[in-house]
């Protein structure tokens, strides 16, 4: 369990340090004890646990969100292979929070890791190299996975394309829009 002191514990919460420290002497920070001269705070789901009031105002801190890490790696089931309209598909996948994009030019604004691990794949995708970052890279031109099969010649599959007639779905209809 992380413990942090009461300077710390107002960034999170977005009140003051005195306002921290008269949560505790009313008893309501939860886990708080001082050692030496200092409070210390446990943290239960990032966040310092503060007991409602009987009368008051409601409380008003506002909770932090922690940024998504981004992982850019590069789909090698689609490398060469030619759309419809005669255009290649573009392999760069960028993962995020619910939301997978992929684009053949991205942009990573600020900091990243490129990270090469042979023995231990990326679990989603089985990725050997690929790059983390916690700034949102920006694709070119973005389209999911679906649009890109869905743009893909007939004949040509790719490894996570179902087959119909073998107990798989059976590929849609529907007019493409190029």
């Amino acid at each position: 369990m992380k413990m942090i002191g009461t300077k710390k514990a107002a960034e999170l919460l977005g009140i003051s340090d005195r306002r921290v420290r008269k949560l505790i002497a009313q008893g309501r920070v939860h886990g708080a004890c001082k050692i030496g001269g200092s409070w210390v705070i446990p943290l239960i789901n990032g966040y310092p646990k503060i007991k409602t009031a009987s009368r008051g105002p409601k409380a008003t801190w506002k909770k932090v969100t922690t940024p998504t890490q981004n992982i850019v790696h590069i789909n090698r089931q689609l490398i060469g292979q030619k759309m419809i309209d005669d255009r290649f598909a573009p392999v760069i996948s960028i993962k995020g929070r619910k939301k997978n994009t992929y684009s053949s030019r991205v942009v990573i604004p600020g900091p990243c890791v490129i990270v090469y691990d042979f023995e231990n794949p990326h679990s989603d995708c089985g990725a050997r190299a690929w790059v983390e970052s916690y700034s949102q890279p920006m694709p070119q031109d973005g389209c999911t996975y679906q649009e890109i099969i869905d743009r893909l010649p007939q004949k040509t599959k790719t490894k996570f394309q179902k087959a119909p007639g073998k107990g798989f779905a059976k590929k849609s209809n529907c007019p493409v829009a190029a």
